[in-house]
C-alpha cells in the first residue's frame, strides 16, 4: 500500500513533469535536521548540480538559515554549468517554511523558475 505522503509527491511530480518537458528539475529532500537539493536533466538522466547542508564548508546555523544558503550554493552552482531556468519539485512537502527559503533564495541568486 503506497502512504499518503508517496502519494503527494507522485501526484506533484508528475502534474509538473506533464507541462515541463525540456527543463531540468530542482528537487528539494527536508529531513529533521538537513536539506538537500539537486538539479537533474530527466531527459539524460543526469544530475547536474547539487547542494547540502551537510556540506563541509558549511557552518551550523539554524534551519531557515541553513536552506537560505543551500538555496543560493544550488544557484550559484547551476549557473556554472550553464543552467539558468528550471522548475521546481517540491516532492512531498508542502511550498512553506524551509522548502519555501530554499526556493526564494535560489530565485534571488539567479534561477528562474
Amino acid at each position: 500500500m503506497i502512504s499518503k505522503s508517496n502519494k503527494r509527491k507522485n501526484r506533484v511530480r508528475f502534474k509538473i513533469k506533464k507541462v515541463n518537458k525540456d527543463k531540468p528539475r530542482l528537487t528539494v529532500f527536508r529531513s529533521a535536521k538537513n536539506i538537500y537539493a539537486q538539479v537533474i536533466d530527466d531527459n539524460k538522466k543526469v544530475t547536474l548540480a547539487s547542494a547540502s547542508s551537510v556540506e563541509k564548508n558549511i557552518e551550523k546555523k539554524p534551519k531557515k538559515d541553513l536552506s537560505e544558503i543551500v538555496g543560493k550554493l544550488i544557484a550559484e552552482r547551476c549557473l556554472e554549468k550553464g543552467c539558468k531556468e528550471v522548475y521546481f519539485d517540491r516532492g512531498k512537502y508542502k511550498y512553506h517554511g524551509r522548502v519555501k527559503q530554499l526556493a526564494e533564495s535560489a530565485k534571488t541568486g539567479g534561477l528562474k523558475f
